[in-house]
Formats: structure tokens, C-alpha cells, sequence
């Protein structure tokens, strides 16, 4: 298959605008990131605790019953350890 790719000039010319796409959104999602550690970094200059924030920004990520069900195994874990 890569002979195929290296004799044909447009399957080359194909994979190359995929790379560069790649590469093109490697890095957006690198300036993205940038961005969100900046915002962080801004919470916690105003006191913010940003452990606590990250937590609540993967918790609104889940659906309602997947939480429900994280935080009811949390609480039954917690318990056993005599956490609460």
C-alpha cells in the first residue's frame, strides 16, 4: 500500500493535505490549551481553588444519572473508610 502511495502522485498529494490538517489543529488544540491553563491560572491569582474548579468542570462533562451514581459509590467508599 505506501509503494501504491509514493508512485501516485495524488494519493501523495491526499495524504499530505491530511498531515498538514493535522498539524493545522495540533495546533489550535495546543493554543486552546494555553488558553484554558491562562484562565486557571487567572481563577487561582484571585483566589479560587483551582483543584476544586477542574472537579466541577469534569463533573459537569457527565450526564445527570452518571454523576449521580459516581457520587453515590464516592459517598458508600467514603463511608467504609470512615471518611464521613
Amino acid at each position: 500500500m505506501t509503494a501504491d502511495i509514493a508512485e501516485t502522485g495524488v494519493a501523495a498529494q491526499e495524504l499530505t493535505q491530511f498531515v498538514e490538517r493535522v498539524e493545522r489543529l495540533e495546533e489550535e488544540k495546543k493554543g486552546i490549551s494555553d488558553d484554558i491553563r491562562d484562565v486557571y491560572a487567572e481563577m487561582k491569582g484571585r483566589g479560587f481553588d483551582v483543584k476544586v474548579v477542574r472537579q466541577i468542570v469534569r463533573m459537569r462533562k457527565q450526564d445527570h444519572s452518571e454523576r449521580k451514581e459516581m457520587e453515590a459509590i464516592l459517598e458508600l467508599y467514603m463511608a467504609a473508610l470512615k471518611m464521613t
